[in-house]
């Protein structure tokens, strides 16, 4: 046994690994499950009890032997291929610069507004995108012949006859948030709503049928059209600036009474118009209801607004279709 080893030792100390192949040629020879020196200690079984301590310390100095032999060449090779790297290749010069990508101005926006509304106290709720139409349309007050129950106005998932099967239409504003958050709230709530919404619109340069919107709810006891007031304004000025133009003036919308809209002013004074921006109100009675708040002791106002409005306003964009179109050259000027 001890001749085999010594055999043994010699083709290891004989092999030569001048590559990459005869390296992993060494190591399946020598090293692996099935090598030599594995399939050496196997045999161990059939050495006489009295040569065993002999024979295992020789086997030991043959498996290191092997071993170092092959990090040697491991260790020898990789630093010859650092040494090639390094004659082909210079180190010091600058990697080539790479464009930097942004957040879409949509994005910005809409992050900018829900930064505003932290400061003004108002937390965030989520909802989903596909609704019944009790949650979109009966429970914000939307009388059974109103237009925007219609196909032509909404993109309806599901329309049915059957009376105990409800509709299930792309939400057309994110208000159904708003009765979902005071069927499993307990008052005071105070929170915005935003989200992507959808119309069956045409598309234009001023509508999309998609867009993005961000409501607000804000339900507590002697909540007033003045404290309305007061936060719509405190918004307009904290978005577009203390100098803002603005005007309030009466809207109507079914679930809120009375209703206000908010203008600013867009353009230079010579040339600008009123543009739209909010549509909003004390929350109507029935809506409370609906959603089990009581009215004889909750008040509330609410508003909704679109972020692609806003982004309109704030970069003077003149198409709202670009928002949509991902052409670099216009992603690029929001870097």
């Amino acid at each position: 046994m001890l001749d085999d080893i010594k055999v043994l030792e010699q083709e290891i100390q004989q092999f030569e690994i001048k590559d990459e192949d005869q390296l992993e040629a060494f190591r399946l020879e020598f090293l692996s499950r099935n090598g030599k020196v594995q399939s050496m200690f196997k045999n161990m079984g059939k050495v006489p009890k009295e040569d065993r301590a002999k024979v295992g310390k020789a086997m030991n100095q043959v498996k290191v032997l092997a071993e170092s032999k092959f990090e040697d060449a491991k260790l020898a090779l990789d630093q010859d291929q650092s040494k090639d790297l390094s004659a082909k290749d210079d180190i010091t010069l600058t990697s080539p610069s790479w464009p930097l990508g942004s957040l879409h101005p949509l994005t910005q926006t809409l992050e900018e507004m829900k930064s505003i509304f932290y400061r003004l106290g108002f937390t965030i709720a989520d909802g989903p995108e596909i609704e019944d139409d009790f949650h979109n349309f009966t429970a914000l007050n939307f009388p059974p012949n109103h237009p925007a129950r219609d196909e032509q106005d909404t993109f309806f998932i599901r329309k049915s006859d059957d009376p105990d099967m409800q509709d299930l239409v792309l939400r057309t504003h994110t208000s159904p948030v708003q009765i979902r958050l005071m069927e499993n709230t307990e008052p005071p709530i105070r929170a915005i709503m935003p989200g992507r919404v959808y119309r069956n619109e045409a598309v234009s340069p001023k509508s999309y049928f998609l867009f993005h919107q961000v409501e607000a709810l804000y339900i507590d006891k002697n909540v007033s059209v003045a404290d309305l007031k007061e936060t719509l304004i405190t918004f307009a000025k904290l978005m577009f600036g203390t100098g803002v133009k603005y005007r309030l003036r009466p809207g109507f919308f079914p679930f809120t009474e009375p209703s206000l809209e908010m203008d600013v002013w867009w353009g230079s004074e010579q040339d600008g118009k009123w543009l739209e921006i909010l549509g909003s109100g004390m929350v109507d009675p029935n809506v409370l209801k609906h959603a089990g708040v009581d009215p004889e002791k909750y008040t509330g106002f609410a508003w909704g607004m679109g972020v692609e409005r806003i982004a309109i306003l704030r970069h003077g964009i003149d198409d709202i279709r670009t928002f949509y179109e991902n052409d670099v050259r216009f992603l690029e000027q929001f870097n």
